[in-house]
Order: structure tokens, then sequence, then C-alpha cells
């Protein structure tokens, strides 16, 4: 038999925004989430508070691969990156703090999806501060199949269990305090939302050629039409990093195809004077989404994935996703025929200047006494939607982001095959990785909420406080040119020692306030909701060692 007075009051929290029927609600930048905690008693119940909380967390965990030692286990981490305290007011709080039986108590909540985070999120080392600014960026929602939607289909985000991040509104009914000086939380409730915040285009990366194994900007290639048969020339590939793929903001109902483009400079430089460029075969467009993840804060943004092979506080998980497979075989190539060099000009000098930014420099075994061929090629680079075939439609993608645990990064693989007259052996084929960033758009009707104080203070200033007076442009009155002196030059006047010698006997500064006016000015900043200290407590621990997690 149950009893009643055992029975738990009911939670339920609902939304109010417009997203109530939304498969999986989603949100981006200053967007507004908006709704209510309807609580619901069986019997009289007797509460302290009711807290409601939007909270973003991330979980990460790295497998220990030991051959020899039987303690191999995981190290884990968790941090509360962002916590949101919606307020409670005195009316909505049931009389006497008593929930009456039967009778639904309604508490409505408002949070906005902020645009950074708190700078003590990230408390740990670093190599520098561009990497504190990117720890602060909200990263989005990872890991999570629930969450990972495109309209009512669930979808793939190409991430690893071993990472998760997720967000989430949480409602508990508290009553007290436990023995052990812990919350008693007699109900409670959550409603996970996706969030994809607006994250803008970074400029390119450096790549370091011989030093970044995992981008390749420029690829040489020796062209033979055999094995024990003279070589025919050199090809060069070059490319650059392309723009950014801009993702839209996350509910919108009919998006755009999202698309950018790789310029690929391709230059021949002949063995002989008569050997002819090869005819190009076709173009493999292939996308690497690499997630890094790791137990320990990290103190760089990823960069060589070799630094997270065999780490017992490191990983990484790649997935390949193929884009498109064009045929190059129409493509042209533009005879270059040098002019004589003057006399004592430096041979390489001559090969490599060169102002059109569309032909690579030349290679290393050029002859600078013979022409050179070159063709340029404008590649399309789109993601996959929902609707595509072959699979490649289940893949989300969420935009490059990286926080003190995870990082996500993707990388453009580009193979061109190359086919040679009269080759016996098989055809050549030249490997660019190109750097690429996925950045993603804010909604449009966002906007920063403001007080009624900032309200009031820009209308002031709008009104004419701080109006603009138009100041004289003309040139100053010849009483004050034709009388200028060069000071080095100009010998010292009887008025100028005795202003001199008047600053040095002078007790007091001549500048009056410099010092004294100078202070340290401090500012508020305001949230829509009252902000609670963030619970960041990352942690790592293993099967091996004892203790306990906290969250």
């Amino acid at each position: 038999m149950v009893y009643r007075g055992k029975e738990k009051p009911s939670v339920e929290i609902k939304l109010t925004d417009g997203q109530e029927n939304s498969f999986i609600p989603s949100y981006s930048s200053l967007d507004q989430i908006q709704g209510n905690v309807a609580v619901t008693a069986h019997t009289d119940t007797k509460i302290n508070q009711v807290f409601i909380t939007f909270e973003g967390v991330v979980k990460t965990y790295v497998e220990k691969m030991a051959s020899s030692s039987p303690t191999s286990g995981r190290s884990e981490a968790f941090q509360c990156f962002l916590r949101l305290v919606q307020p409670m007011e005195d009316v909505a709080f049931p009389d006497a703090g008593i929930l009456k039986a039967d009778e639904t108590y309604t508490f409505p909540f408002t949070f906005a999806v902020p645009e950074k985070l708190l700078p003590q999120n990230c408390d740990h080392g670093r190599d520098n501060d561009t990497v504190h600014q990117a720890h602060l960026q909200p990263p989005p929602t990872l890991g999570d199949p629930l969450t990972a939607a495109w309209g009512k289909s669930l979808m793939d985000d190409m991430s690893p269990d071993m990472a998760i991040v997720s967000y989430a509104i949480r409602a508990r009914i508290i009553n007290g305090k436990k023995s052990n000086g812990k919350l008693n939380i007699t109900a409670e409730d959550s409603k996970k939302v996706r969030v994809v915040p607006q994250i803008s285009e970074h400029p390119p990366l450096i790549v370091q050629d011989g030093k970044d194994d995992d981008y390749q900007l420029r690829k040489e290639k020796s062209i033979k039409k055999g094995t024990f048969k003279k070589r025919l020339g050199t090809i060069v590939m070059e490319s650059t990093q392309p723009r950014s793929l801009r993702l839209p903001p996350p509910r919108t109902e009919k998006p755009c195809p999202v698309t950018t483009s790789a310029n690929i400079n391709l230059r021949f430089d002949p063995a002989q004077p008569d050997a002819q460029p090869p005819r190009l075969g076709s173009l493999v467009t292939k996308l690497k989404a690499a997630t890094f993840f790791a137990s320990k804060p990290l103190g760089d943004i990823p960069s060589r994935s070799s630094d997270f092979h065999y780490s017992s506080t490191k990983g990484i998980y790649v997935e390949t996703l193929t884009l498109s497979t064009l045929c190059m075989a129409s493509a042209q190539w533009d005879k270059h025929n040098l002019p004589d060099s003057p006399p004592r000009r430096d041979a390489a000098l001559s090969a490599s200047s060169n102002s059109n930014p569309n032909i690579p420099t030349a290679s290393s075994s050029y002859k600078h006494n013979l022409p050179y061929y070159s063709t340029h090629i404008l590649v399309p680079i789109f993601l996959p939607g929902k609707d595509d075939s072959a699979g490649s439609g289940k893949k989300v993608f969420v935009p490059t982001f990286h926080s003190c645990l995870l990082s996500r990064i993707y990388v453009l693989d580009m193979s061109l095959s190359c086919h040679t007259p009269d080759a016996s052996i098989t055809d050549p084929s030249l490997h660019l990785k190109l750097p690429i960033q996925i950045s993603a758009e804010g909604s449009a009707d966002a906007r920063p909420s403001i007080s009624e104080d900032e309200a009031q203070a820009i209308a002031r200033r709008e009104a004419g406080d701080f109006a603009w007076h138009p100041q004289s442009v003309a040139p100053p009155s010849p009483e004050y040119t034709e009388q200028a002196q060069f000071p080095s030059f100009a010998p010292p006047t009887p008025d100028d020692t005795e202003m001199t010698t008047a600053r040095a006997q002078s007790p007091e500064p001549m500048v009056a306030g410099m010092a004294s006016g100078i202070r340290r000015s401090s500012g508020n900043v305001r949230a829509h909701a009252d902000v609670a200290p963030p619970n960041y407590s990352v942690h790592t621990f293993s099967r091996s060692s004892v203790g306990s997690s906290a969250g």
C-alpha cells in the first residue's frame, strides 16, 4: 500500500517562448529562454525554497591504456561552466511555505544565453591570453544524441562518448538540509535544451612547413613516365585556408546551403624543353572533424594530433566525411615564357619572384631557363544537408570551439590525381590538408537586455545631454605662425629663465591632479538573471585510486 503522504510533489518544466512544441528547443547567444515550473503536491507539503537554474556542464573521460599494469582505468573530469539562478518573487511563493494538496503553483523563469562566461571559469594555467579568451566562449551542445537534432530527426554530431557538453533547465524543491549538511531535495525536474552560440570567424592559422603534420598547404611531386625512365618535371600544388563555413541560426526552418570555396593553384616545372604538363584527373574533397578531449585543463589550443596519442590524460577522436568528387580533366594549363634574365641576376631570385598570387613559387628542381605552366582551380565546398544521400545527411555540424577540457576543429582533405602520358606506373596524386573553420550566426532578433536605469541613460544621451559641438578647422591666425621658432635653435629669453626657476622652486606639480586624478574604476556586469558562482571543479581520478567525484 502506498501512502499519499509519502508521494513526492510533481514538478514539470514548460516553455512559453514559442518552442514548447519543438522536438529539441534550440537557442543561440542572447536568446531568451522563457517558461514556467508547475509544482503540484498530493498532500500539504512544507518547502523552504524553489530553486530554478540554467546550467551548462562538460564531462570528459580518458581511458588509460596500460599493457603491463592491472590498475588501468579511466581519468574523468567534470566542469559546471554556467549556472544562472532565477530570483524568486514573494508573490509566487506559497503562504507560510506550504504547498496545499492538489493545488498547482506556477513559478515563471527567464534566462538569456550569455555571450561570454565569467573569467573565473578559466582559472587554470594558460600559455597566452588568446587561450583564455577562447575558453570564455560558451561551447555548443556536443555529444548528446538526444539534443543533436535537425527538425524532428536525431542526428550525429561526430563526437565520441568520451566528451559531452550539455545544457539544461533544472527545477528543485528544497526542504531544509540533511544531517550531513546537504540540501534536502524534495522533488526535481530538468529539461535539456540545445545551444549553438554565435561564433565569429577567427584569423587564419599560421602553418609552419615541416612542423605541423596535421596541415599541408603546399605539396611538390616529381612526375615520371616509369620507374626507370627519365623525369618529366615537377608539379606543385598550393592553397590557403578558405573562408569559414557559416552555420545559420539554430531555429532556422529552411536554411540556405552552407558553402564556401577553396582556391587551388597548380604549377608544372618541366625538366626538359619538350616536356608537357600532365592531364589532371579527379579531385576528392573530404572533411575531417577532430575532437580533442582531456581530463585535465588544456593550457593551449590543440594543433598537433600527435600530442594526444598514447596519453593518460588526453585523447582525440577523428571522423572523416566525403564532401565531393570532381573531374578536373577540362582544366587548361597556361604556358609562361620567362624573358632573358639580365646579367649577374640571381637565378633563384628570378625563379621565385612572382607577382601573380594564383601562380605558386617555383619548385626546388626548377630550371630558370625553361618555361613553366600554371593553372587555377576554384573548388566549391558545401556541407551536406539533412536530405543528402549516402548517410552524410544524418550529420549535424557544430562550430569550431575551444574550451578548458575539449576542442573541436576541422581539416579539409583534398587529393588530386594526375594522368602522365604514356605512363607505365600508377598515376601520381598530390595531397593537401587545409585548416577550415565552421562559424555560427546568432538569432536576428536577439538583443541584450538592459535595466531601466541603463535605458534612461541612453535616452538622456540621445536627447542631447552629450550633444556634439562642431569644431573650427580653419588654419591658425598669423600671430601664432609668423613668430614660430624651432625650440632647439631658439636662445632662451629672460622670461623663460624666470619661469624655469619658478618651476624648480615650486613644491606643487605643474599639472595639478595628474597623479591624484587617476583612479581605478569598476563597473557592474548585469545579466537578466542573477549569476551564482560557477561550480568549476575539474578533477581527475582513476579506478586504482580511492576518492569520489564532485558534481
